[in-house]
């Protein structure tokens, strides 16, 4: 197979980039430690790089002028195989095998102006525009308005952190790392409220309506999200989801589009792992699908650990079903396990390995697909989540799907592209 006759450039490259760097000082856990609380007291609460909200509170500092913040990744790859990225046909999780090596290009840019009136009350608005070529992501390869809304904290005084909301966002988009898998998602346009103090206990709660293509107006598809969090039992942190998806009058005459559906989720973290179980109803991932006779459920976990002071280990495992009369019924199953080293500050070496499986029910194939990935890496921080970051990478890998679609005499369509990657790239969140 054409694959495998070009794994001795592969590993040849995969050679050069991990000669790069030189053993230096320990990691520095103190170090660690004071960053992370930098961090969360900039942005007032959790740091990830989601974009979810910066959700203010009564804390908040308000800085001078213009926030420029955002997301983004670009680069290159030069393709030596069938494919220049790597998946399994039928995936419930677009990017099930790993994400290091495996990524489309694109960015979020956003533009915040924050507020403080004379009584205390803290305000922002905040602009985002995207640009993402990759179907997953948007209808084209155009920059689009993703953001533009206004919220305000300390606005009542029983409830200094409440913050209240409106206009279009990001929307309850929770994520796993290592697949780059949004397991809830629901950007729109609408309003709602973060961190309602009942007892304790925080709850969010919105009721948005998905974007009609890139207009200034909705579908006709709306979703009432909330979720119940700050929940804390020696070491656990809980998170409770429930959301409901139901349409208007603009789509009452549209057979396809189901009257309602609806999520319900658990989130555990502890000790720097998350487990996730997820169930939906006429609906996979949001609510927003409306979409008739399928159940979807899922089982994740994943998280990392240290190995040493230089060497750690990052692993995502899923299970993940769909079923119904309206869909293939099928079930998926991924393992991802990244091996990491920290030469120094500035440079480190990650190697991913990644499986997935895609198992149908009532049609006798089953599809998988697997990669490796080495990448060496230089980044402005010594953890693994520092950014900006510059990568030099190679994949391998290989999908082998016996079903993708039916003939029409009934027999499978089938695909066995391979994948060999070399590409250098940036990623960044600021």
């Amino acid at each position: 197979m054409k694959l495998f006759k070009l794994l001795p450039l592969s590993l040849a490259v995969a050679g050069t980039l991990a000669s790069a760097g030189a053993l230096a000082d320990n990691h520095d856990i103190d170090a660690m430690e004071a960053r992370l609380a930098e961090l969360e007291a900039r942005v007032g609460g959790e740091f990830n790089d989601t974009q979810q909200p910066a959700v203010l509170n009564a804390q908040s500092e308000v800085p001078l002028g213009i926030v420029f913040s955002g997301y983004a990744r670009y680069g290159a790859g030069y393709q030596s195989g069938d494919s220049l990225y790597v998946g399994t046909a039928g995936s419930l999780n677009a990017n099930a095998t790993g994400r290091l090596g495996n990524e489309q290009n694109g960015g979020e840019i956003q533009f915040a102006k924050a507020f403080e009136s004379e009584k205390g009350a803290i305000w922002d608005i905040v602009f985002m525009v995207d640009h993402w070529a990759d179907a997953s992501w948007a209808n084209d390869g155009g920059v689009q308005v993703k953001k533009l809304y206004a919220g305000a904290s300390n606005v009542f005084e029983s409830q200094p952190d409440l913050y209240i909301w409106a206009g279009r966002d990001f929307h309850q988009r929770p994520q796993t790392d290592l697949d780059d898998y949004f397991w809830m998602s629901h950007d729109g346009q609408g309003a709602g409220f973060y961190n309602l103090s009942l007892g304790g206990i925080k709850l969010d709660f919105g009721v948005v309506g998905q974007v009609d293509g890139e207009m200034v107006g909705d579908n006709g598809k709306y979703a009432a999200t909330s979720k119940l969090h700050g929940m804390e039992f020696g070491g656990l942190d809980l998170a409770f989801y429930a959301n409901y998806g139901f349409k208007s009058e603009k789509l009452e005459d549209d057979n396809g589009v189901a009257d309602s559906a609806y999520q319900v989720a658990a989130e555990m973290k502890f000790s720097g792992q998350k487990f996730i179980v997820r169930y939906s109803d006429n609906a996979k991932d949001s609510v927003y699908d409306l979409a008739e006779d399928q159940e979807a459920l899922l089982f994740s976990l994943g998280g990392g650990f240290g190995l040493t002071d230089n060497a750690g280990i990052q692993y995502q495992a899923a299970y993940q079903t769909l079923t119904g009369d309206a869909v293939e019924d099928r079930a998926n199953y991924n393992i991802i396990v990244r091996p990491t080293y920290q030469w120094n500050d500035v440079h480190s070496t990650w190697l991913e390995g990644g499986y997935n499986v895609v198992d149908y029910d009532d049609i006798d194939a089953t599809n998988s697909s697997w990669k490796v990935t080495l990448s060496q890496n230089i980044a402005i921080g010594g953890m693994t989540w520092s950014r900006p970051m510059l990568r030099f990478y190679a994949t391998v890998g290989e999908a082998d799907n016996e079903y993708t679609g039916k003939n029409a005499d009934g027999s499978y369509q089938t695909s066995n592209p391979d994948t060999l990657t070399v590409g250098a790239m940036f990623e960044a969140w600021w």
